[in-house]
């Protein structure tokens, strides 16, 4: 269909065809692209080439890198080591009438934030 032959297009060619059917292309300036796979694990691009294509309000974004897949329980340690009061965490627990394991979850969910934690609790 483009170009017979087996070199494709010409780059220019292409991007003056790109733009009579209303697709603009830019480059986006990215250091990183990270891209969650599941709740364990995600794919991280580090200096990637990205590519954003509008197509009449419809934005495709395009990733050229080679990934290193990442254990994400590693990265995700904050909550654990959040220094919870144990003040905070009764002051909680009677706020939202639960019991103080579950306040101090709440708490270390919202990184120690009281009303947060009470909010969602309640």
């Amino acid at each position: 269909m483009f170009g017979g032959g087996g070199g494709g297009l010409d780059p220019r060619k292409m991007e003056q065809m790109m733009k009579q059917m209303g697709i603009d292309v830019d480059s986006v300036d990215a250091t990183e692209v990270i891209i969650r796979v599941d709740e364990d694990t995600e794919l991280v691009f580090d200096s990637p080439q990205v590519t954003k294509m509008d197509a009449r309000g419809q934005n495709t974004y395009q990733v050229v890198g080679s990934p290193e897949e990442r254990d994400r329980t590693d990265t995700d340690t904050q909550t654990e080591t959040v220094d919870i009061p144990d003040e905070d965490v009764e002051m909680v627990a009677m706020r939202a009438d639960v019991d103080e394991e579950t306040a101090r979850e709440a708490l270390k969910q919202n990184d120690g934030d009281l009303a947060a934690a009470v909010a969602e609790l309640e």
